[in-house]
C-alpha cells in the first residue's frame, strides 16, 4: 500500500458500544479503504473497547492499527500518539462516539486537493439531543478567514488537516489540559493554513452525546475548567498580538469556556472554590477582556464577568441569583435609555458604567424576557397530547409596548397561544406544543429545542430564551412517530434555560432504564 490519502486518528476510552458504529462507518467509507488509515490508540479502556479495537484490526489489517497503552486521563496523549503514527497526506480526528456520513473522507479530501486547502470542515449535526454550533455551516466556502467568520466557535478537532501543515509547525495536543485540548491545535492550524474551507452540502461528521453523559466534558469540575481557560486564553494571547483579530477569537472564550464558569451552578459551589474561581477570572479580565469583547457578550455573560472583576463573590452572587432565583430583573428608564437592573447597577462601589446595562439597542430582545414557570402534559379534545408551558414576566404593561401577539416557540416549532393575562404580579402567556409538531422535525438521532419567547416591539421581532429558575416537573414521556419511538425531556441547559431534548428510544437506552430499576443482584 501506497501513502493514504487520509489517516484518521481516533482516541478511545471506554467508549462501548459507541466505537463499533464509529469504526464500521470509517471502514465503510466511500474513499475505500486502500486510500485510507485508521490509528486506533487504546487510552487504557476497561469497558471491552480494546477488544473491539483488536476485532477491526483482525478484520481489516490493512487498514486498522491499534495501539494500546496506558490511561493518560485525556484525549491529548492518545491524540498525539496517533499523530506521530499517522501517515497520509492528510489527517482527521473522530471521536470515539461519533460517527461520520458514508461520503464524508472521499469529499473533504477532494476538496481539499482541488482548492488546496490546508484545513477543510465538514457540516457537523448533532445525535441525541447534542447541541452544535452551526453558523460556521451556513454554506460552502472556498475561502473561510479565521476573524471574520464564525470559525473560532468551532475549535473542535473534527476536521481534515494537511499532515504537511501540522508537521511543519510540529503542532501537536498540550498533554496537561484535561478538557479542550483540541481548541489549541485546531487554532493554530487554522492560523498557519493559507486555506480554510467549508463543506455545508452534506452532514459529513455525526457528534454524538451518550445517553448516559460520562464523558470528561460533561463532568469536569470548575476549577479544572478555570485552568483549562486560562490556558486557553493565554495560548491566544501568545499565538495573536492585541487587536481586532485577538479579540474575534477571544470572544470566543469569554462566551464560552469563562462565562460558563459562571452559570447557575456556580451557587452551589463551596465558598473556597467561588473565591479560586472569581480571583482566576478577575484575572483574566484585567488582562485580556478589551471593551469591544465586553460589548459584544450578552448581558448576562457581561454583567457575571463584570462584576467577578469588580466586585466581591457576594456581589457576583447577587448578580447570579436574580436570573437563577428572582427571575426576569426590573427595566430602569433614564430618558431615552433602557438598562436592566441588575444589582451592581449605578453602585459607586463597582464603578460599573451605565453602558454595561444598557439594554436600549436591543429593547425588543429584552421586553420578550421571561420565565417559565409551569409545565405540563396534556391531552386536548381531540385525543392528540401536548406539552402546555406558562412563561411570567413582570411587566405589566407588556402589551401596551407590542405591536402583535406574544409567543412562545421551541426551535421553529411554534406553539398555540392559549391566554395572554395580566395582573397585579406582571403578564403571563401560556402556549402549547403539540407532540406531533415538536417530532415532525426530528431525525433519527434526535435532537434539542430552546424554548423561546418572542414578540414584535418598536419595529423590530424580539426573542430570548426562557429561563427556569426552578426545575421542569413535567416528567419525560415516550412518543411514536412511525415505527420509531422518541423520549420528550423538559429539561433546563446549563445557562438555566428551558429546553425540550428529544432523544430516539433504542433496546440499548430500555436495557439502560430496566437495569436502572431492577434491585441489585438482578431480583
Amino acid at each position: 500500500m501506497g501513502t493514504p490519502d487520509v489517516s484518521v486518528v481516533v482516541a478511545v476510552y471506554n467508549t462501548m458500544p459507541y466505537l463499533t458504529k464509529c469504526l464500521n462507518s470509517l471502514v465503510r467509507q466511500s474513499i475505500g479503504r486502500d486510500r485510507m488509515e485508521v490509528v486506533a490508540v487504546d487510552d487504557g479502556s476497561t469497558d471491552g473497547s480494546g477488544r473491539e479495537l483488536d476485532r477491526f484490526a483482525r478484520l481489516y489489517p490493512d487498514t486498522v492499527k491499534v495501539v494500546h497503552q496506558e490511561n493518560s486521563g485525556g484525549p491529548a496523549v492518545p491524540s498525539n500518539r496517533g499523530l506521530e503514527l499517522a501517515t497520509g497526506r492528510y489527517v482527521f480526528f473522530i471521536g470515539a462516539d461519533d460517527y461520520l456520513g458514508e461520503e464524508a473522507l472521499e469529499r473533504l479530501v477532494t476538496a481539499a486537493d482541488e482548492y488546496g486547502s490546508d484545513v477543510v470542515l465538514g457540516k457537523t449535526v448533532g445525535v441525541n439531543s447534542r447541541n452544535i454550533h452551526q453558523a460556521v455551516f451556513a454554506r460552502n466556502e472556498t475561502d473561510l478567514d479565521l476573524f471574520d467568520s464564525a470559525l473560532p466557535w468551532a475549535l473542535s478537532n473534527t476536521k481534515l488537516f494537511r499532515r504537511e501543515l501540522v508537521e511543519r509547525h510540529g503542532l501537536r495536543y498540550p498533554e496537561d489540559m484535561p478538557v479542550g485540548s483540541d481548541q489549541p491545535f485546531t487554532l493554530e492550524a487554522c492560523y498557519r493554513a493559507k486555506r480554510i474551507s467549508v463543506l455545508a452540502d452534506y452532514r459529513f461528521y455525526h457528534a454524538v452525546r451518550r445517553l448516559n453523559a460520562h464523558n470528561i466534558t460533561y463532568r469536569s469540575r470548575h476549577e479544572e475548567r478555570l485552568r483549562c481557560a486560562e490556558q486557553l486564553v493565554e495560548f491566544v494571547a501568545g499565538l495573536i498580538t492585541p487587536g481586532k483579530q485577538r479579540d474575534a477569537v477571544l470572544l470566543r472564550h469569554f462566551t464560552w469556556e469563562i462565562a460558563r464558569l459562571l452559570e447557575d451552578d456556580f451557587l452551589r459551589l463551596d465558598r473556597a472554590v467561588q473565591e479560586r474561581v472569581v480571583a482566576g477570572i478577575r484575572a483574566l479580565a484585567d488582562q485580556y477582556l478589551t471593551d469591544d469583547i465586553r460589548e459584544r457578550l450578552e448581558i448576562e455573560a457581561r454583567l457575571r464577568i463584570s462584576t467577578a472583576q469588580r466586585g466581591t463573590v457576594d456581589d457576583l452572587l447577587a448578580v447570579i441569583r436574580q436570573d437563577a432565583e428572582q427571575g426576569v430583573p426590573p427595566t430602569i428608564v433614564d430618558g431615552d435609555r433602557w438598562y436592566a437592573g441588575y444589582p451592581g447597577f449605578r453602585d459607586d462601589r463597582l464603578e460599573m458604567p451605565d453602558r454595561w446595562f444598557d439594554v436600549s439597542d436591543s429593547a425588543a430582545d429584552w421586553l420578550a424576557r421571561m420565565d417559565a414557570v409551569d409545565l405540563e402534559w396534556e391531552t386536548a379534545a381531540d385525543g392528540s397530547r401536548g406539552l402546555t408551558i406558562t412563561a411570567h414576566t413582570p411587566r405589566r404593561n407588556l402589551a401596551s409596548l407590542t405591536s402583535g401577539p406574544i409567543g412562545l416557540a421551541a426551535g421553529d416549532v411554534v406553539g398555540a397561544t392559549l391566554e395572554t393575562s395580566r395582573d397585579a404580579d406582571g403578564t403571563t402567556v401560556k402556549a402549547r406544543f403539540r407532540v406531533e409538531q415538536l417530532l415532525a422535525g426530528v431525525g433519527v438521532g434526535g435532537t434539542l429545542f430552546t424554548v423561546r419567547s418572542q414578540l414584535t416591539a418598536f419595529g423590530t421581532t424580539g426573542s430570548s430564551p426562557l429561563r427556569m429558575p426552578t426545575r421542569p416537573t413535567a416528567p419525560r414521556m415516550i412518543f411514536r412517530r412511525g415505527v420509531r419511538f422518541f423520549v420528550i425531556t423538559p429539561t433546563t441547559s446549563h445557562r438555566g434555560q428551558l429546553v425540550i431534548a428529544i432523544a430516539p428510544v433504542t433496546p440499548r437506552r430500555v436495557m439502560a432504564q430496566l437495569r436502572r430499576r431492577l434491585p441489585k443482584g438482578g431480583k
